[in-house]
């Protein structure tokens, strides 16, 4: 009976010895998941949404929007009109159904007004010559909604790790403007010049003008 014992004890060593000497050759490597820009990426300090916008900016959003754009007018009354019609040929939309449409426009008008008081500013553009407010346009430092990133088909919610995370990244969209568009303007000195404006805005309910959020706002001289 001893013997037996030993040898079963012998025998179960050698394949522990043997199992040992098989892995000592081998490289365990894990499987890989599916990378997705979150919070992780926030944790480690990799997740830099202002850098992502900043790197898209030029090669993707501006063109992208440019192409996509109406003038002012002719999307408004589409919009009021058939939002959907609007939508398809001026705007996007995340779900189909569920989100509001996003419109993208282009503005050739004339400030009559300007709020630079409040970290929200704004400027009222005039396109028709009659002096009536057809837009209102976001000038900042505080710029409201997450309209320049809703606009483009080419950002999803599913590219993030969570809803922070996008939210965070629709914030640099604006952050972006502010500094490399918005803090250059003459804030003491826009009522009453031309100006020319690419943005984006979602179209509330009732008969009041768009809130555009730029993302090019160019100014006439001063008259």
């Amino acid at each position: 009976m001893e013997i037996v014992v030993i040898r079963r004890r012998f025998l179960s060593s050698m394949i522990v010895l043997a199992a040992g000497l098989a892995l000592d050759g081998c490289i365990i490597v894990k499987t890989p998941n599916k990378r997705v820009v979150g919070a992780d990426d926030a944790n480690s300090g990799s997740f830099d949404p202002g850098a992502m916008v900043s790197a898209i900016w030029d090669s993707k959003v501006i063109p992208y929007l440019s192409t996509k754009a109406g003038p002012l007018p002719e999307v408004v009354a589409l919009a009021r009109s058939n939002p959907d019609e609007a939508g398809r040929k001026f705007g996007y939309r995340a779900k189909e159904g569920s989100e509001p449409w996003t419109y993208v426009v282009k503005i050739d008008g004339r400030v009559v007004s300007a709020d630079t008081a409040s970290r929200a500013g704004t400027i009222g553009v005039d396109t028709g010559g009659d002096g009536k407010v057809a837009a209102i346009v976001q000038i900042g430092p505080a710029m409201r909604g997450t309209a320049l990133r809703d606009s483009l088909d080419f950002v999803s919610f599913n590219d993030f790790k969570n809803q922070i995370d996008y939210a965070q990244f629709g914030k640099a969209f604006n952050q972006h403007v502010v500094k490399t568009v918005l803090s250059k303007l003459p804030r003491d000195s826009l009522v009453g010049r031309n100006v020319s404006v690419l943005g984006a805005f979602t179209l509330d309910t009732g008969d009041q003008p768009p809130l555009v959020a730029p993302v090019q706002l160019t100014l006439g001289p001063a008259s």
